[in-house]
C-alpha cells in the first residue's frame, strides 16, 4: 500500500511540474507591476531584515477576497511535512517565526490562495525568495527556493505554481516512498514560510492544513 501511495505522488508530482513549465512559458499571463519598481529595487539594496523589507512593501489592502475567512482551511505550498515549528531553533541556533517545511528535490511549490507577486529573487541569506499579497494586507513569504516563476505584480490562482525546490531528480522518489510510509526519509530540501501582517509576523501553523496546529489537523488527531 505505501508503495502504491508513493508512486501515486510520484506521478501527481510529476503531472505538476509539467503544468508548471506549460505555464512558466506562457506570455499573456495577467500583470499588474508596481507603480515603482525603482522604489522596489532601493528598499531591496537597504533593507538588512526581513521585517524592514516585508514592511516596505506597504501591501495593497483592497480585495474583494478575504484571507483571513481562510485561516485553518490553506493547503501547503510543496508536498512535504513540518521540519521546524515558529521559534524553535535551527542547527545554527537561529529562531525564526515562520515554519519550516521538509520536502524533496525539484519539488513543485504553488500558491495556497489567489495572490499577487510582490516580490521574487534572492534576499538577504534566505535564498531565492517569493513574496505574495493574498489580500487583507497579509503578506505570505516562501524562502529556499532553487526556480522562481512569475513577474512581480502578476496575479496568480490558488495552486499555481511559483517554483521548484532544488536538489537532484533521482533523489525525488525515494522522499516521496519515505512521505508516503511515514518514516524519517532523507530530508534534502527545505522551504521556510514565513505570515506577516503589516510589520508583524504571524505564526502561520494554525492557519495551514497538515501543521497539526488546524482545529482539522487536532481533530483528525485525536481520531486516529
Amino acid at each position: 500500500a505505501g508503495q502504491t501511495l508513493a508512486d501515486g505522488l510520484a506521478a501527481a508530482q510529476s503531472a505538476r511540474t509539467d503544468l508548471s513549465q506549460a505555464i512558466s512559458d506562457r506570455v499573456d499571463l495577467p500583470r499588474r507591476f508596481l507603480d515603482d519598481p525603482e522604489a522596489l529595487r532601493l528598499l531591496l539594496e537597504s533593507a538588512d531584515t526581513l521585517d524592514a523589507f516585508a514592511a516596505g512593501l506597504s501591501p495593497d489592502t483592497a480585495s474583494t477576497t478575504s484571507f483571513a475567512a481562510a485561516k485553518g482551511t490553506l493547503p501547503l505550498p510543496v508536498l512535504g511535512r513540518t521540519m521546524r515549528l515558529p521559534g524553535e531553533a535551527d542547527a545554527t541556533g537561529t529562531r525564526r517565526p515562520g515554519l519550516t517545511l521538509a520536502t524533496g528535490p525539484r519539488a513543485l511549490v504553488t500558491a495556497p490562495w489567489p495572490a499577487t507577486i510582490r516580490y521574487r529573487g534572492p534576499l538577504l541569506d534566505y535564498g531565492n525568495v517569493m513574496i505574495l499579497e493574498p489580500g487583507d494586507g497579509y503578506l505570505l513569504v516562501l524562502a529556499g527556493l532553487d526556480v522562481l516563476y512569475g513577474e512581480v505584480g502578476e496575479v496568480v490562482a490558488a495552486d499555481a505554481p511559483l517554483g521548484l525546490m532544488g536538489g537532484a531528480e533521482a533523489a525525488s522518489a525515494e522522499f516521496l516512498t519515505a512521505l508516503a510510509e511515514g518514516s524519517g526519509g532523507r530530508v534534502t530540501e527545505t522551504l521556510y514560510m514565513e505570515l506577516r501582517q503589516g510589520a508583524e509576523a504571524l505564526d502561520p501553523t494554525p492557519w495551514f492544513k497538515g501543521t497539526g496546529r488546524t482545529g482539522a489537523d487536532t481533530a483528525a488527531e485525536t481520531k486516529d
